[in-house]
């Protein structure tokens, strides 16, 4: 469903992320919580929740994704981070969480809870409730050289046949969009995802896996983020997020 129609009534990882962080340090951080931001250029109650992400990509603990869906580049303005893949991820959320369909802005909360984008209140409750939860995976991403990471997730039994996903995101873009709901402004997004693609599944107790922070062109981007996840669209495990840059 097409609109913004609301719903019926690392920086951190979990023991440590990246290079340079000692073990007690990282044992100190926040339980890595994950918000996922479904939005457009083209929708003009958009831009609010982006600068809410903008926000929380700054807070400790929370790794903020910007998912540019592509359902409204009909209305004359073709939002350039849109994807299907990410239209599709939030078609699946929605089956997940049983809503009635998907809008802009929607925020999901380590894959628990939707929310709308720009409720501040009802998203920071959201991640306070995720931050009491104990994970049942652990993320470790260390930095090689150039713009290689490895990652290596260590999981519960109750994590077992968990999918491992990756996103390289840029950490900001601006665009005077001249064209569609936003036309004539200049829209400032965070954390924009650009790739994404599943690394595989936990078969075993611990899986490691070699990255490549960069597009499928050779583009580099500023960071990547590994995620955890039950089934497609359940809740996830465990994250931790590396900045290249």
């Amino acid at each position: 469903m097409h609109g913004r129609s609301l719903p019926p009534p690392f920086v951190l990882g979990l023991a440590a992320l990246v290079a340079g962080f000692s073990a007690p340090a990282a044992a100190q951080e926040p339980v890595p919580v994950v918000v996922e931001l479904y939005t457009s250029q083209g929708c003009n109650s958009c831009p609010p929740a982006d600068a809410f992400l903008g926000e929380l990509a700054r807070q400790p603990g929370v790794i903020a994704l910007g998912f540019h869906v592509d359902y409204w580049n009909y209305l004359g303005w073709h939002d350039p981070y849109s994807s299907k893949k990410f239209t599709y991820r939030q078609k699946e959320y929605a089956m997940a969480l049983r809503q009635t369909g998907v809008y802009t802005p929607q925020m999901v909360v380590q894959g628990r809870r939707g929310e709308v984008g720009s409720d501040r209140r009802s998203v920071l409750q959201a991640i306070a409730e995720a931050r009491k939860g104990t994970p049942a995976a652990t993320v470790v991403i260390e930095k090689l050289a150039g713009h290689r990471l490895r990652a290596v997730v260590s999981a519960a039994a109750g994590a077992k046949g968990a999918n491992v996903y990756l996103a390289l995101f840029d950490r900001r873009h601006t665009t005077k969009v001249p064209r569609g709901e936003n036309e004539g402004k200049t829209l400032t997004n965070y954390h924009v995802v650009r790739e994404w693609k599943k690394l595989g599944q936990l078969d075993g107790e611990k899986a490691e896996f070699s990255i490549t922070a960069a597009g499928e062109k050779g583009e580099k981007r500023s960071g990547a983020a590994i995620l955890v996840q039950q089934g497609k669209g359940g809740p996830i495990f465990g994250a931790a997020v590396a900045y290249i840059d």
